[in-house]
């Protein structure tokens, strides 16, 4: 099994890497499975967080208030990182969101990473619950603070290593999975949704979460139809 890698998540302000932000990173530096350096560090994303993310993460807006934007510390992230694969459940997310951020900020970062979530797939019975807070519950793993990076880094990296128990008799990881991101382009907000959005915002008296212009066509149709769905259309 790998014994060096970097246990690592994130927080963001949803699940699209194309259109949402990292708000946090948290990374335990693992050398001969011993964590030797620490990283955990919010970031500010430039607009208001949902809702549901504050109530996911308990992360408030005025905790970021005075962050930096991860684009000012994205060399430091990648020179943590190094050449170390990363490690996570369900790591394909916060690589995806890892490589759109560093681009965004000038650089280019192609990983290797190794996924908890996989392995507790093929080592685990399939009745058991694979998200991340079954499985510290199956392996009395203390979670920390839930929904926080650092902690769920370190939870992932001790899940690893209780997998390992299970199959002492055979490599957990023969080679650590390569993840391929397609590159993809998300289609702006149209006029159209401009004025329904704006219109839907000025008759329920809301603030929408970040500027209007910055919406792109998908998030823009989310947007209204949480708020349809929430307050209806006033005529």
């Amino acid at each position: 099994m790998i014994n060096n890698f970097i246990a690592l998540d994130t927080e963001t302000t949803g699940i699209r890497s194309a259109t949402d932000r990292i708000i946090e990173v948290g990374m335990a530096k693992v050398v001969n499975g011993e964590v030797v350096e620490k990283y955990d560090e919010l970031f500010n994303p430039g607009f208001h967080l949902p809702w549901e993310i504050t109530n996911l993460t308990g992360i408030r807006d005025r905790d970021l208030k005075d962050c930096p934007g991860i684009a000012e510390k994205m060399q430091g992230i990648l020179e943590f990182i190094g050449d170390y694969p990363i490690l996570g459940h369900n790591v394909s997310f916060d690589y995806r969101f890892l490589k759109k951020e560093a681009k965004v900020a000038g650089y280019r970062y192609e990983g290797t990473c190794i996924d908890t979530f996989k392995i507790a797939k093929r080592v685990l019975p399939t009745g058991q619950g694979k998200k991340l807070t079954e499985l510290c519950e199956y392996f009395d793993i203390d979670p920390g603070h839930s929904h926080r990076a650092y902690d769920d880094a370190v939870s992932a990296m001790k899940l690893y290593y209780s997998l390992a128990e299970l199959s002492p008799e055979e490599p957990l990881v023969n080679q650590a999975e390569i993840i391929h991101v397609k590159e993809t382009k998300a289609a702006p907000i149209t006029d159209a949704q401009k004025r329904f959005l704006s219109s839907l915002a000025a008759q329920h008296n809301l603030t929408l979460p970040k500027p209007l212009e910055s919406y792109q066509k998908s998030e823009a149709s989310r947007e209204i139809d949480k708020i349809l769905s929430t307050f209806g259309r006033k005529y």
